[in-house]
């Protein structure tokens, strides 16, 4: 090996030498822990001190009239409000279309209309130009238990609008000439009422569970028998009987001082004095009449049907009658009860469910109601039935309880926070034989409900199986769906609620009543 070599082999080593490392792979660096961050900064103490903690909101008190009589024996019911210059005022007589004499239904309404079509020394238009002039609203009306005549006008108007008043319900006029064309009226909207279908409803629900022999047993607004039987002397002995002093009562809520209501209402109801004997009162059967299962009024090619379950209720007295009105929150009382998250949203037969409590001075009713597309009307009557029976065996939820009574409490505060709309409400409460305190133990009994009460509620007063279904709807269309559905045969009444008679099945009829069952095998 040559001297050149030998001193070349070092070099060549080192070469090969630092190409194996610059083949290896790199060593990172030992890693650190990474510091924790530090810590936020300490709140600053709130100067308040802790925040508290907010209560339930306490029952809605609605305030309750003074009460007194006049020397003529007018009670008065006075709530004094002077927040606003308004006042309205309802006098209202014990004696309703629950009164109407035999074969007479409507006479009670038609009597309160007359009241203000002309008296004393004016006519009715010049009675109507009056009461423009003033800026009065002025309406008359009647009940099953009671009549009534009202205004709502501003204060600073409200005694010459009392007067007036005054003049219609002590010296109406009560001329042919108009009983004429206030009759002919009343007839022609009787002719009307026949082509609503949840009029028709209303009508038969009511003539189908009180029957003749209850003073409930008519439609307030009569029939078109009824009316063509009502004279104008007949409204003349029904005012005599009913409209007496020592019977009525005089609601008024709003902007008017005790001592000057006291020498506004001597002045403008002077003279009044009770003409003939008193009348008897009104009393119910203790129990009401057996009837069908199922009711059906026809109406030919109708797109809707109206489904009703109707079952007996509660009179306004009754120890559950505020707790009701809960309840029937949560079953179609509201937007989101149980019947219209069904029958509205869930399965779209319906704009709107409804369900409503009739409180009366005898025992009223409890309804469950929906216009329904008709071709799914026995659907919607079993979903119907369906939701009723399982509300009322297992009461409301949780939630349902406590949105109940927030709306429960809502509801009453809106009442209340018109001038009419409290005169109303105790107006009911008067004619009905209730407190001056009603409303507001009633409300606290309201409110303060446990669900177990309101399951109790609703187990006793809302079982659809103490009533009956009733349908108006094209009969043809509608029969073979309710007999698939498992209702039964129902029996055919007419728009008044008189019972008719079944026409003979055509084949047709048996053909779509083959269809609909198998539908529901």
């Amino acid at each position: 090996m040559s001297s050149l070599l030998r001193s070349l082999l070092p070099l060549a080593a080192l070469v090969s030498l630092a190409a194996l490392a610059s083949c290896a792979q790199p060593v990172p660096p030992p890693q650190t822990a990474a510091a924790a961050p530090p810590p936020p900064p300490a709140a600053p103490a709130d100067p308040l001190g802790p925040r508290p903690e907010v209560p339930a909101p306490s029952p809605y008190a609605p305030p309750s009239p003074v009460v007194f009589k006049l020397a003529d024996g007018l009670t008065v019911w006075l709530v004094e409000r002077h927040d606003a210059p308004m006042v309205s005022l309802s006098l209202a007589v014990p004696r309703g279309s629950s009164a109407d004499p035999k074969g007479r239904g409507g006479l009670a309404l038609q009597t309160a209309n007359m009241l203000d079509e002309g008296a004393g020394k004016l006519g009715p238009l010049e009675f109507a130009a009056a009461v423009d002039t003033l800026g009065a609203r002025m309406h008359t009306g009647a009940t099953f238990d009671y009549s009534y005549a009202g205004l709502t006008v501003l204060s600073k108007n409200f005694g010459a609008s009392l007067a007036l008043l005054g003049e219609a319900v002590v010296h109406p006029r009560f001329e042919a000439t108009e009983w004429k064309r206030v009759h002919d009226l009343w007839i022609n909207n009787l002719k009307n009422r026949a082509s609503d279908a949840e009029e028709v409803a209303d009508v038969v629900q009511q003539v189908t569970l009180y029957g003749d022999d209850h003073p409930y047993g008519h439609p307030i607004e009569g029939t078109l028998a009824s009316a063509a039987r009502v004279g104008l002397g007949d409204v003349r002995a029904f005012y005599g009987q009913a409209w007496r002093p020592e019977h009525a009562v005089a609601v008024v809520v709003g902007d008017v001082k005790r001592a000057d209501l006291e020498a506004l209402l001597t002045r403008s109801f002077e003279g009044w004095t009770a003409k003939g004997p008193a009348p008897t009162p009104v009393t119910a059967p203790a129990a009401l009449p057996s009837h069908a299962k199922v009711i059906l009024v026809n109406r030919d090619e109708a797109p809707q049907s109206v489904i009703a379950l109707v079952r007996p209720g509660l009179s306004a007295g009754d120890v559950d009658a505020p707790v009701a009105s809960r309840v029937n929150v949560v079953l179609g009382g509201s937007f989101i009860s149980r019947l219209n998250e069904d029958l509205r949203e869930e399965h779209g037969w319906s704009y709107g469910a409804h369900s409503a409590v009739t409180l009366t001075k005898h025992p009223g009713s409890i309804a469950a109601f929906a216009a329904v597309v008709t071709e799914h009307t026995g659907d919607a009557a079993k979903a119907l039935l369906t939701d009723m029976q399982t509300f009322s065996a297992s009461g409301p939820t949780d939630e349902e309880a406590s949105i109940s009574q927030r709306l429960a409490r809502r509801e009453l505060v809106d009442l209340y926070g018109t001038n009419e709309g409290a005169t109303f409400r105790l107006t009911r409460d008067a004619m009905l034989g209730l407190a001056p305190t009603y409303e507001g133990d009633a409300s606290i009994k309201r409110d303060s409900a446990t669900k177990k009460e309101l399951a109790g509620v609703a187990a006793r007063d809302f079982d659809p199986n103490a009533g009956f279904l009733l349908v108006v709807g094209p009969a043809a269309t509608v029969r073979p769906q309710l007999l698939a559905a498992g209702f039964g045969e129902p029996e055919l009444r007419d728009v008044d609620g008189n019972a008719v008679a079944a026409p003979a099945l055509t084949n047709a009829t048996r053909n779509a009543t083959k269809k609909e069952s198998a539908k529901h095998p």
